[in-house]
């Protein structure tokens, strides 16, 4: 283990310490192969404590986490770091509804794995997104571009929401969301160097918000007691071999699947195609949710009122998710 910033990736060198001839790997592709085997050996735990839980004699078995999502504030606001997500039993009442109606579908655990920042970031990127929607998009830019770093010049702002920009990109770089971070503070400039890595660019290019609305979801499961089944990314495929892919799909014990659509961009075009999914899925109405940050509550409500769909945006997306856990 060493810094050599002078040979090549891949090559071959000895080793610092003891001489032995090792490759040489790239810093970021190490990390990223490190914490996906921390995930799966993180997975296997769980899988393994439950098991024991439910084996071991009742005067001695340890408490059992709940292979659904039960947990809950008292508040029904979003909630980070959920245990028992990333199960292929808490995915199981999922597969079941979607094998009822001869319709695949593929479900990673990994994509609703709360034990990483994904979630946490999500939840402040949606806090405040009218302040953050700026650094969302000027990432997203730079991304496109591929262009390594980007300036936020925050002396155009009041103070207190340059200290909450300020915070939040101190905040990701912590997380590991920005390679590099600096804040000058006489100009008040925040100095951002991106991550290359593609989960965090795929965050940033709409990922957030698919965290967000399963987050807000889960939120609301005090509202029903049965427990929710949960994935995000699911890929269904029709018997006629139709491949479609749900950014959140949810099925609330007892009812049937909710389905929301995360747009951080231009959703207009690809309306007459969720019609046809929602028909597809026979779900009602008020069940497939477009979720979009840039709608504002009138939009939202006249596009709901137009269309056999619900529209919402990060602050209607909660009390609509509560009143169908309630139905």
């Amino acid at each position: 283990m060493s810094e050599d910033a002078q040979t090549p990736v891949n090559a071959q060198t000895s080793c610092g310490r003891c001489g032995t001839s090792s490759r040489v790997y790239g810093t970021v592709f190490f990390v990223e192969e490190l914490v996906k085997r921390l995930a799966v050996t993180t997975r296997e735990l769980n899988a393994l404590k439950q098991e024991v839980a439910s084996t071991a004699p009742p005067d001695t078995a340890a408490p059992q986490q709940p292979a659904q999502a039960t947990v809950a504030p008292a508040s029904g606001k979003a909630l980070a770091n959920v245990s028992g997500l990333a199960m292929a039993e808490q995915h199981a009442p999922l597969k079941a509804w979607f094998a009822t109606r001869q319709i695949e579908v593929q479900l990673d655990p990994a994509h609703v794995d709360t034990s990483g920042f994904f979630d946490d970031a999500a939840l402040l990127l949606g806090s405040n997104h009218a302040l953050f929607a700026e650094l969302i998009e000027r990432v997203r830019f730079a991304y496109r571009k591929s262009h390594s770093w980007i300036n936020l010049e925050l002396a155009s702002l009041a103070q207190k929401d340059a200290q909450a920009i300020n915070q939040l990109c101190r905040k990701l770089y912590e997380h590991t969301f920005f390679a590099r971070y600096h804040y000058q503070k006489p100009e008040k400039i925040v100095r951002l160097t991106l991550q290359p890595a593609t989960a965090i660019r795929h965050f940033f290019e709409g990922g957030w918000l698919e965290w967000y609305a399963l987050m807000t979801l889960l939120g609301q499961v005090e509202s029903h007691p049965g427990g929710v089944s949960c994935a995000r990314s699911a890929k269904v495929v029709f018997p006629n071999e139709d491949l479609h892919e749900l950014d959140v799909v949810a099925l609330p014990a007892g009812q049937q699947p909710i389905c929301i659509e995360c747009k951080s961009g231009e959703f207009r075009r690809d309306i007459d195609k969720y019609l046809r999914l929602k028909k597809r899925l026979g779900l009602e109405r008020g069940r497939f949710v477009i979720c979009s940050a840039e709608l504002n509550d009138e939009q939202a409500a006249g596009l709901s009122a137009m269309y056999e769909l619900s529209f919402v945006n990060l602050q209607t997306l909660a009390p609509h998710l509560q009143r169908l856990m309630l139905s």
